[in-house]
């Protein structure tokens, strides 16, 4: 099928593309100016969708590398990499932030774009590899050298359509399909269409191996990728199994309206936009906040579960460190309130990655009877009995099946109750905390149930006073519809997935 209709929305403009290319080339000739005057052996270069011309329109996020030779001293690197970011965003009169990954590297808001300086090492293959970072400068030339100018178009409608259904960029807090690994999809499959025609049969372990290395054995991954330049690595290794699965059913669903005889293609093409565009939830539609909480109190009271939420602030950290301890802790938390038997239906977070976070966790079961019974061994081995015995000495025991068992008072009635013991300072061991937000979960947070949590949200926006500056209630207004966002998600789980 002609996808120009999608495409005209998606490929970068004349104007836009000469504005992101000068800025990309004034800010290198910099760099490499100040290399060449103050003797410093770098040099920089432009890597990432903007150097391979498969950025789709209003994302150029603009990624400048700069690259040292392999027997540089890493310290060396990290300052004179840093010195050179600085110096250029002061130059620019830009806007600097510091982040740091396998080493430190600058964001700078410099033009009215993103720009990336990171250091690295100039390396041919894998196997010099010194940082993460490094293979960055190879994937750059191997597409450039293998991506065809037609196939960019194939690449941009693949970027946009996982973006759309949910399942595109690798960063923890989607686990989706990394831009590179989109573009090995096409390179793979030949077109966008073909990709999604072929991912509907998609298994556990579909392999892909452009350069047939054969080393796929050594990975256990949904979608082993394997990297033409490093033939011991999986680009699809960050890439969840939910996410995945999201792919191939969103997949599905696309190529059901392209197989379906009875549309017209003026149908078809109206039909096929949905899916390049963001959802429209129909049931929100025309409300205002006020109107999407009641909704959702409804809802979530419809369910006839308990669920909590658990409100906290969160410190000052990157957002790829936040992301991993936020997933741990509440993942460890929900495993041991099911070993205290009640039933978790299922549990999510949301964070704004400035000082808010919340966790969800729906209930089945919440509340239990004052007593359980505790099982002790299997009544044939005779020792193991008498021992078990003497440590419950006086306390009746009594057969059940073939175990000894005794009936003990549980610690805790509901699973209130034990989130409450578990955050505490002697007892939030019992888990796995993110060490960052540990302390934080003993000393302050808020343990609540959903429609109080979202009545609290109600009355807020019913009082709200003037803010003090714009950009206050901005962040204010956008963490809101997130959060009703967030929670709407929750309640139906797929819908990004079909149109």
């Amino acid at each position: 099928m002609n996808y120009e209709f999608i495409l005209k929305d998606l490929k970068p403009s004349k104007e836009e593309k000469e504005a992101v290319n000068k800025t990309a080339e004034k800010v290198i000739d910099f760099i490499n100016e100040s290399c060449e005057s103050e003797n410093i052996g770098a040099e920089a270069m432009l890597v990432g969708s903007v150097a391979k011309k498969t950025w789709l329109s209003g994302k150029s996020d603009i990624d400048v590398f700069i690259h040292f030779p392999l027997d540089t001293n890493i310290d060396v690197l990290k300052e004179k990499g840093l010195y050179l970011g600085y110096k250029t965003n002061e130059a620019m009169e830009g806007k600097a932030c510091e982040h740091y990954a396998s080493h430190p590297y600058l964001t700078c808001e410099i033009d009215g774009f993103e720009i990336d300086f990171v250091p690295c090492y100039l390396i041919k293959d894998g196997s010099e590899l010194k940082s993460a970072v490094d293979r960055t400068i190879l994937h750059t030339k191997y597409i450039q050298e293998n991506l065809e100018e037609k196939q960019v178009d194939e690449v941009l409608l693949l970027k946009k359509f996982m973006d759309c259904v949910k399942t595109y960029g690798s960063e923890f807090k989607t686990g989706g399909f990394a831009g590179y690994l989109c573009e090995l999809l096409i390179l793979k499959y030949g077109t966008f269409e073909n990709l999604l025609k072929e991912a509907q049969y998609w298994k556990y372990g579909t392999i892909i191996d452009l350069e047939d290395y054969k080393t796929y054995s050594a990975f256990n991954d949904p979608l082993i990728t394997i990297d033409p330049t490093d033939k011991n690595r999986n680009v699809g290794a960050a890439l969840r199994l939910e996410r995945m699965v999201d792919f191939i059913l969103a997949s599905r669903n696309f190529m059901n309206i392209i197989d379906n005889s009875n549309y017209s293609n003026s149908e078809k093409e109206e039909k096929i936009k949905e899916f390049f565009k963001p959802l429209e939830k129909k049931h929100l539609k025309d409300k205002n906040n006020n109107q999407i909480i009641d909704k959702l109190i409804k809802d979530f009271k419809d369910r006839q579960s308990q669920t909590l939420i658990i409100e906290f602030s969160i410190p000052e950290i990157s957002a790829d460190s936040l992301h991993p301890q936020l997933y741990k802790t509440i993942e460890s938390l929900c495993e041991k309130i099911e070993n205290e038997e009640f039933s978790v239906f299922k549990y999510d977070y949301w964070t704004n990655e400035i000082d808010k976070c919340i966790f969800i966790i729906e209930l089945n079961v919440f509340t239990q009877n004052k007593y359980k019974i505790h099982k002790g061994p299997k009544i044939w081995p005779k020792k193991a009995c008498d021992n078990f015995i003497e440590k419950w000495k006086d306390t009746p025991l009594y057969p059940l099946d073939d175990f000894l068992v005794l009936t003990k008072e549980r610690p805790f009635k509901t699973a209130k109750e034990f989130i409450k013991y578990v955050f505490t300072e002697d007892n939030i061991r019992l888990i796995k905390v993110g060490k960052n937000i540990k302390n934080i979960l003993c000393t302050d947070y808020q343990l609540i149930e959903i429609e109080e949590f979202l009545s609290n949200l109600k009355e807020t926006e019913d009082n709200k006073s003037p803010y003090d500056n714009k950009q206050e209630e901005t962040q204010k207004q956008e963490d809101l519809r997130n959060i009703l966002n967030f929670f709407d998600d929750f309640l139906n789980p797929g819908q990004y997935l079909k149109r």
